[in-house]
């Protein structure tokens, strides 16, 4: 059965909504984030469609992926990247960031192709105004191996950032790193690459499933992150065991002013009706109903 949004939200969420009322003043005063969503959760990788999707759904913002993995990036396209623009136009709706998302499977660390993928998707993000780029690292190009630091790879990883920063910094276009690394281990990397243009990319689930403290984590990061995604697995946000609260005090204490981007799921196969109800979950969250 296909719960309706508004059932959903009385009954799955009255713990939550009674947690908030418990604690309003806090919500109240909490961070309101633009709120957005990735291309690739909503079956629209690179396609200026998912614009439209978000418009429909309530939501501001588009994480826009640059490319697949061929060796030009799709979006170098000045044609495709005005399909943008003029859905942008139309809607409102912009591209909140862009998403490196095919280095899971052609690692940044060793991949020949990384540097110049990367020179592309600066420049994609700069015309697209986007200001943000996720580079991820899971999959093939995941920094860990077990419980321990692929050494060489993280090096090379540095290497290849310091030689992007400057014209990341001259974009005005910021490097996110999303991994399974703890917040130590990312800062250590960003102090060694040593430029503002380069910081973490965070994800809620993903650290906490990697038993990470990520309200703590946060906290740690403060303003060395850039971005931040929200999902919950197979299920919708506030269920399971995934303290939102917490989360949402943390991205408070830190004044984070940026994105939360829905990477959700689909848990009733209704893809508009889902979307829909994660982004109220997360304007409830914030206050902002």
């Amino acid at each position: 059965m296909i719960l309706s949004r508004r059932l959903f939200l009385s009954a799955s969420s009255a713990a939550f909504l009674s947690a908030v009322a418990l604690d309003g003043q806090r919500a109240l005063a909490a961070v309101k984030p633009r709120l957005g969503v990735c291309d690739w959760s909503i079956g629209c990788l690179g396609k200026p469609e998912a614009l439209d999707f978000a418009k429909k759904t309530g939501l501001g913002g588009v994480q826009v992926s640059s490319g697949s993995g061929k060796d030009d990036c799709e979006l170098s396209d000045p044609a495709i990247r005005q399909q943008f623009k003029d859905t942008t136009a139309k809607t409102g709706v912009v591209a909140c960031s862009t998403a490196m998302g095919f280095l899971n499977t052609y690692p940044f660390a060793s991949d020949p192709r990384g540097p110049k993928w990367l020179e592309e998707t600066i420049d994609i993000t700069k015309d697209l105004d986007a200001k943000c780029i996720l580079l991820a690292f899971f999959g093939n190009g995941d920094l860990r191996k077990g419980d321990a630091l692929k050494e060489k790879d993280i090096d090379a990883v540095v290497q290849r950032l310091k030689d992007a920063a400057p014209r990341a910094e001259k974009a005005g276009v910021i490097l996110g790193l999303e991994n399974m690394l703890a917040a130590k281990d990312n800062l250590a990397i960003l102090d060694r690459v040593k430029s503002d243009a380069v910081r973490i990319y965070y994800d809620i689930y993903n650290t906490s499933n990697a038993g990470y403290d990520s309200p703590a984590e946060i906290r740690m990061m403060k303003d060395r992150m850039c971005q931040v995604h929200f999902k919950n697995g197979k299920e919708f946000l506030g269920k399971g065991d995934l303290d939102m609260l917490k989360i949402r005090d943390a991205l408070n204490d830190i004044d984070y002013q940026g994105w939360v981007v829905l990477e959700t799921s689909t848990p009733t196969g209704s893809k508009e009706a889902d979307f829909r109800t994660n982004a109220d979950f997360v304007k409830n969250l914030f206050g902002m109903a």
